[in-house]
């Protein structure tokens, strides 16, 4: 069985090195062009009309990351719920309840320190 797995891996692994080596080999053989047309971007066959580096605001960047972990944790409540229906359990009412209260606690948090008036 262990000798089996080992053939497996062995094989697997012969075959990307091979993979990876005739890569390599072809990737040096072929012509490199520097030419400016190919270095230069390409939007609809005109010149680019802005600049491409535009920076992005980090406010922006905070709120996004802030959505997506408060829309994860809500996601979480969900099958808590389904498990308070079925159960019926006090455990695990008080512990959607803290859930609840500490998401509640961070959204507050993140409020007074103004990271969500962004606008």
């Amino acid at each position: 069985m262990f000798f089996l797995m080992f053939y497996k891996f062995i094989l697997a692994f012969s075959i990307s090195l091979i993979l990876l080596l005739i890569y390599m080999m072809v990737s040096n053989t072929s012509p490199i062009s520097n030419s400016y047309e190919k270095k230069t971007p390409f939007e609809c066959g005109f010149d680019p009309i802005s600049c491409m580096r535009n920076s992005m605001s980090t406010r922006f960047f905070v709120l996004v990351m802030l959505f997506l972990i408060f829309d994860i944790e809500i996601s979480l409540l969900f099958p808590f719920f389904n498990l308070i229906i079925l159960k019926n359990s006090i455990l695990m009412m008080i512990s959607v309840i803290g859930f609840i209260i500490l998401l509640f606690l961070s959204l507050m948090i993140e409020w007074s320190q103004e990271v969500l008036d962004w606008v």
